[in-house]
C-alpha cells in the first residue's frame, strides 16, 4: 500500500499563479514579495494543504530548524509549562521541537553536549540544573551552539537569560509564615545538586534575620525536590519534639508530601502546622487544603527563551537577560499558630 501523494511546491506555485522561486521566499518569509502575492501563495498552501519539507530547506540552509529543551526530572506541571511554553513561541515558525530530558545533570553532564550535537540541533533552551551547570555551559560555547537559560544564578556572561529572583521569593514566602506568629519553623531543602535550593535557603536565612531569629537553629529535613523525599523528610520533622508550627518547602511536590505526612500523624493543616510550598505547580492547587507558595512564571520564561533563541538565529545576536516576576500565591494552607 503506497503513501498518501505529498503535494509539492510546483502544484502550489501552479495554483497561486508565480514561480516556485516566489513560493520559496513567501514560505522562507523572505522580503521582495508584494502583500498580494504572498496573500495568494499562503491561499493556495492552504488550499492544498501544503507542508514544506523541513529536511530539504534545512540541507539547503545547513540547518535542521531543531530546537533542544533540557531538563531533569522536574514534577510533571513543571514539565508541561516548560514544554507549552517553548511549543506556543514556535507556533507559526519553521523551528520544531526536540525534548531531551536526562535523569541526574550531575552524573551525565559529561554526557549533554555530545548528546546535543549529534542531535544536530540549531539551538536548546536549558531548564534547571543543567542553565547553571559549568561544564555543560563552557561545552556549548566552545561549540558555538546557541542556548537560552532559564533560572539560571551563575556565568550570566553566557547565552540568553531569563532570570527569576530565588532569593527575594524565598524571602517572601518565609516572612509571609513568620508574620503569622511561628517561630517552631522547620525547612524541607531541595536538591543540593541544584542552585534553586542554596538561593531559597538563602531568602529563608534573610527572612529570619529580619524577624530576628536564628537560622541556624531551625530544624531541616533534606528532600530531592520529589513527593516521597517531601513526605519522609517531614515524618521525621513532624515527629520530633517540640513539634514545629510551620513547614517551609523548597518546592510544592515536597509541601503536598509534608501535607500527606501531617495527616498520617493526625495532624490538621493549618491548625496544627502551616505548610508552604514553591512553584505554584498544578498540584499545589488540587490539594485541600491548596498550597500557599510562590508562583515562579515558568512558562513566560520558557516562552521567552524559545524567542531569544530564534533572535539569535535569524538574526546572529543575542538578546538582552529578562528578569522574570514572582508572585506569592496565598491560600488555604498557613495560619497563625495555635496558643
Amino acid at each position: 500500500m503506497t503513501g498518501a501523494k505529498r503535494t509539492t511546491i510546483r502544484e502550489v506555485a501552479e495554483r497561486a499563479g508565480v514561480s516556485t522561486k516566489t513560493v520559496s521566499r513567501v514560505l522562507n518569509n523572505e522580503p521582495h514579495v508584494t502583500a498580494a502575492v504572498r496573500e495568494r501563495v499562503n491561499a493556495a498552501t492552504r488550499e492544498l494543504d501544503y507542508h514544506p519539507n523541513m529536511l530539504a530547506q534545512g540541507l539547503v540552509r545547513r540547518r535542521s530548524y531543531l530546537l533542544g529543551l533540557v531538563y531533569e526530572k522536574p514534577s510533571p506541571s513543571y514539565v508541561v509549562d516548560l514544554q507549552m511554553g517553548v511549543l506556543d513561541r514556535l507556533r507559526e515558525e519553521r523551528y520544531r521541537l526536540i525534548v531531551l530530558p536526562v535523569h541526574s545533570i550531575a552524573t551525565r553532564a559529561h554526557e549533554v553536549t555530545g548528546l546535543l550535537r549529534s542531535a544536530a540541533l540549531d539551538g536548546v533552551v536549558l531548564a534547571p540544573p543543567a542553565s547553571d551547570h559549568p561544564r555543560i555551559l563552557r561545552e556549548l560555547t566552545s561549540a558555538q551552539l546557541p542556548f537560552a537559560r532559564i533560572a539560571p544564578t551563575q556565568m550570566l556572561e553566557l547565552g540568553n537569560n531569563n532570570l527569576l529572583d530565588d532569593v527575594a521569593a524565598a524571602r517572601g514566602i518565609a516572612d509571609h509564615v513568620l508574620a503569622q506568629g511561628h517561630r517552631r519553623v522547620a525547612i524541607i531543602l531541595g536538591d543540593p545538586t541544584h542552585s534553586a535550593s542554596q538561593a531559597r535557603l538563602e531568602g529563608f536565612g534573610q527572612a529570619f534575620a529580619e524577624h530576628g531569629l536564628d537560622m541556624a537553629e531551625t530544624p531541616r529535613g533534606q528532600g530531592y525536590f520529589t513527593f516521597e523525599s517531601g513526605f519522609e523528610a517531614a515524618q521525621a520533622l513532624l515527629s520530633a519534639k517540640p513539634r514545629p508550627t510551620a513547614i517551609l518547602a523548597q518546592n510544592d511536590d515536597m509541601a503536598v508530601g509534608a501535607l500527606m505526612a501531617a495527616r498520617d500523624l493526625g495532624l490538621d493543616v493549618p491548625g496544627d502546622v502551616s505548610i508552604v510550598g514553591f512553584d505554584d505547580s498544578e498540584v499545589s492547587r488540587i490539594t485541600w487544603p491548596r498550597i500557599t507558595t510562590v508562583k515562579q512564571p515558568v512558562y513566560d520564561m520558557a516562552f521567552r527563551a524559545a524567542e531569544m533563541l530564534i533572535q539569535q538565529l535569524e538574526q546572529g545576536e543575542r538578546a538582552d537577560s529578562v528578569v522574570h516576576p514572582h508572585t506569592l500565591m496565598l491560600r488555604d494552607s498557613v495560619a497563625p499558630p495555635r496558643r
